[in-house]
């Protein structure tokens, strides 16, 4: 089905972004110390990922 295929499409772009995401906070907090708000930020987009993946899965 066209929308599942472009669901996953979303759902494999956003764990990029995820992984991604964290690879540059850990990065960043080993070469200028730690920011409480990246990490803030990390943690919310790996939540609308765990949602898009739980979502994705129930379709």
């Amino acid at each position: 089905m066209p929308g599942s295929t472009n669901g996953s499409n979303a759902t494999k772009t956003m764990g990029g972004l995820t992984v991604g995401g964290l690879v540059l906070v850990t990065a960043y907090t080993v070469a200028l110390g730690s920011n409480g708000w990246l990490w803030f930020g990390w943690v919310v987009l790996g939540l609308i990922t765990f949602g898009m993946v739980v979502t994705s899965k129930s379709t």
